[in-house]
């Protein structure tokens, strides 16, 4: 997120349990006309089905440029569209990745449709259709994509069902932290090493919700079952 007390933002800020709620009140939503929510979070049902929300995959890097272009969002018809690149047909294993997409542009459109739209600054977005409420991006670390991004991994990593699953998987709901895993020496970096082991050690337990392994630890961080320590030297004497 930009820092400077003159930054100017395109959404208004919200605090992480707000943005949980949000992603809570969706899932609620969801339960209430009888469907179960399971593991993995069906979210195609949830969007095309609850949502009404159409959404396809088609070359948006050459469409708006740029090799990191992962998704779009049209609020004037809700389509959502997911680069080409992430299509789960053809790239089987980026499917935690195409999952977190998709959730991170329902993320835009729960929780920055209303705003924008009512803001007449935002307003002339919605008059064409070639030009989508928000343009997705890899490096983009606005403030409203740190919130779409937040809003996707909470849910569908909803709190209470990732501390059941680490319950199964792990046998007890005690945290994990960076100095229990075994690092190995991979690329020569022990940064590197680090984060492969972070990675690594998460994979598993992404498989169960289809997302990646970086968005789990990510996830599991921010519930507190994964603590990751910095000290200088935490992994000296043969980890």
């Amino acid at each position: 997120m930009a820092s400077g007390s003159n930054q100017k933002h395109r959404v208004k800020y919200m605090p992480p349990v707000h943005i949980e709620r949000e992603a809570n009140l969706l899932l609620d939503e969801w339960a209430a006309k009888g469907n179960e929510i399971t593991v993995p979070i069906p979210l195609d049902e949830l969007v095309e089905i609850h949502l009404g929300l159409p959404f396809e995959i088609e070359d948006l890097r050459s469409r708006f440029g740029g090799n990191d272009v992962i998704g779009a969002i049209w609020f004037n018809d809700g389509t959502i569209c997911i680069d080409a690149s992430l299509d789960p047909v053809e790239y089987p294993h980026l499917r935690g990745r195409y999952n977190f997409t998709v959730a991170h542009e329902v993320g835009h459109w729960r929780l920055h449709r209303v705003q924008l739209q009512e803001d007449p600054n935002e307003r002339v977005l919605f008059e064409t259709d070639s030009q989508p409420a928000f343009v997705c991006r890899d490096s983009n670390r606005a403030r409203e994509e740190i919130q779409a991004d937040m809003f996707a991994g909470c849910l569908l990593m909803p709190r209470a069902l990732l501390r059941a699953q680490w319950k199964d998987w792990r046998g007890d709901e005690a945290p994990v932290q960076d100095a229990d895993l075994r690092v190995r020496q991979f690329e020569g970096d022990r940064k590197r090493d680090v984060e492969i082991a972070r990675e690594a050690f998460c994979k598993p337990l992404a498989e169960r919700f289809e997302v990646s392994a970086m968005a789990m630890r990510i996830r599991l961080e921010s519930v507190g079952l994964f603590v990751k320590e910095i000290e200088p030297g935490l992994f000296e004497g043969g980890l």
